[in-house]
This record gives C-alpha cells, structure tokens and sequence, in this order.
C-alpha cells in the first residue's frame, strides 16, 4: 500500500464499501458530530486549503497575496498551527475556485475552532503523534480499521485494554487508568444518539484466539464483540486464516471519512503515526479496506465465528 511521507435475526449493517458509496459528498454533506477539538479542525481545515491550492496550481506566495501576509503564514494557515479566520478561508477557497456551498461549509468549520477540546482532561497521557488522530476520530462521520495482532481500541473492554497495557513499554504503569479511560470515551462514539460514528473493522482470526488476559476476560471482551455487532452502525468482518493472502498483509491502517472534508489515511507504528493526505493514496487505502470486506467473512458468519469461540471458552 502507499503510504505519505506526510505527518477507523442478524442486525441490518452495511459494508465498508456500501457505507463509503451512499456517504454524502464532500460538498453536500451533514454538519460534523459534535465533539469538539481545535487542533484537529485547524488540522483539517489546513488539509483542505493545501488541497485546494495544489489543484489550482497556485504557490504559497500566490495565496499570500490574497490575504496580504507573507508565505510562511499561509504554510502555518495550512499545516494547522495558525488558527485560521473564517474570512481567510473563504478568500482562499475563492481564490482556489472552489465552490459556494464547500467555501462556506470550510468558513463555517473555522468559526468552530474556538470550542474546547473534548479530550484536554486526558493531554498528558496522549503522544503528540496521536493528538491530531484522536481529535479527528472524534470529528468523523465513519472510519474503517483493519489491525492484524489485537481488536481496535473502539472494540476493547475496560478489562481487555488494561491487560494490553502491564509492562507496556510505551504506558507508564502510573499513566494505564487514564488511557484506558480515554479509551473507554472514545468508544461513546459508537452510542452516540445523535451522531453515531460508522464503524466498520476487519479483525484476524487469531485475534480472536489470542487469551489475552485469560478466559474468563476474554469471554466478556467476546460477549461485547457480539454487543457492538447488534449496533446497525457498527459492521465486524473477521478474516479467516485460511485466507493466506490479502491486502492487510502490509500492515494495520484507518481510514476517516468526514461529512464535510476529504477523508484521509492513517499508518500507527510504534512511537509515530503518518497520516495520508494525497487523496489518490486515500482512494487505494480504500479500495484495500473494500477488498478486505469482501475477502473477509460476512457481518452473519462473522458473529457466528465469534459465537464459537465464546462457547469454547464457556
């Protein structure tokens, strides 16, 4: 997969594919949940004027002049570190010839950026690598995961994603409540009444044989799979070993899809992140995300093979 070099009877559910299809465009989409993170929509907002730059094949300097600053502020405009002003966003984008309805749906996302951070109580236990994806998962309209060794933290037990954590090299043992903690408000994402997040993972089989903790944990972290999979806005794909081949061989990644901005890619490793903007990378990331779907069980057999296993464990 390419990856930027710049710093997601049986219940109705829809695949990632049947999700990313009827999803509003861009510039007709529905407000974004409200789940506030300055930092995260100045990240956002900055992607999309930096996109709509490069395809209207203006310079930096170009846009300085529109706005009558300098080119290094138009850089800090569009990397996110500048709080940008509804009326510079809307110069720009008109500038960049883009549409009425997505300038002032940009214009509308900058006069948000002054609302506090939902996540602040939890700043010092979150890498900075991780601050921006945090923020923009709590900002996006679905997200697709497939990780290959462990569930996705949205899928965890309070019980699950503290075991993951003894003698974590990268968690103090002082700091293991309060991550899991912000894991746990993560997740209300998915229960949201008003603005549920559209979730949709592919988990490996032998994630599911994996013990972490033990049984008896283990038996919960299942029952809870099979929860969440009751959720119409939560979709499990579980792919079987006998599947030797397929396109998360390359590693675990997201993808975020937002109402109003261009979705973007995300690449964790450990001590780092990168997050894909070049939206031709974004359109492969999510060609592999629908090839796993289909390469992967069915929502239906999918809970049956996690049924399975919790009767075994029973």
């Amino acid at each position: 997969m390419p990856r930027s070099s710049e710093p997601t009877a049986e219940p109705q559910t829809q695949s990632w594919e049947t999700v990313m299809t009827d999803r509003p465009a861009v510039d007709g989409g529905t407000p974004m949940p409200e789940r506030s993170d300055p930092s995260a929509l100045r990240w956002l907002i900055g992607n999309e004027l930096r996109q709509a730059r490069t395809r209207a094949g203006k310079t930096q300097s170009e846009a300085g002049k529109i706005l009558g600053c300098s080119q290094p502020r138009i850089n800090y405009l569009e990397i996110g570190r500048n709080k940008q002003q509804p009326e510079e966003v809307t110069k720009l984008l008109q500038f960049y010839g883009a549409d009425i309805a997505h300038i002032d749906r940009m214009a509308s996302l900058a006069g948000r950026a002054d609302q506090g951070t939902w996540w602040a109580p939890f700043s010092d236990v979150v890498p900075d690598w991780l601050k921006t994806f945090v923020g923009l998962e709590g900002l996006a309209e679905s997200e697709f995961s497939y990780e290959p060794q462990l569930l996705h933290g949205l899928l965890q037990t309070k019980d699950y994603a503290a075991a993951l954590l003894v003698n974590n090299l990268r968690v103090a043992t002082v700091d293991v409540e309060r991550v899991v903690k912000l894991r746990m408000e993560r997740q209300a994402r998915l229960t949201d009444a008003d603005s549920p997040l559209h979730f949709t993972a592919v988990i490996e089989e032998s994630v599911l044989d994996r013990l972490v903790g033990g049984h008896e944990l283990m038996r919960d972290q299942l029952s809870h799979l099979l929860d969440l999979a009751k959720h119409a806005n939560i979709t499990l794909h579980v792919m079987q070993l006998a599947v030797a081949v397929h396109d998360g061989l390359d590693g675990e990644f997201a993808l975020l899809n937002f109402a109003e901005a261009q979705s973007i890619g995300y690449v964790e490793f450990p001590d780092g992140a990168v997050y894909v903007q070049d939206q031709d990378q974004v359109a492969a990331y999510t060609q592999a995300a629908e090839r796993l779907c289909a390469a992967a069980l069915s929502q239906a057999d999918s809970i049956m093979a996690i049924k399975s296993r919790l009767a075994r464990l029973t």
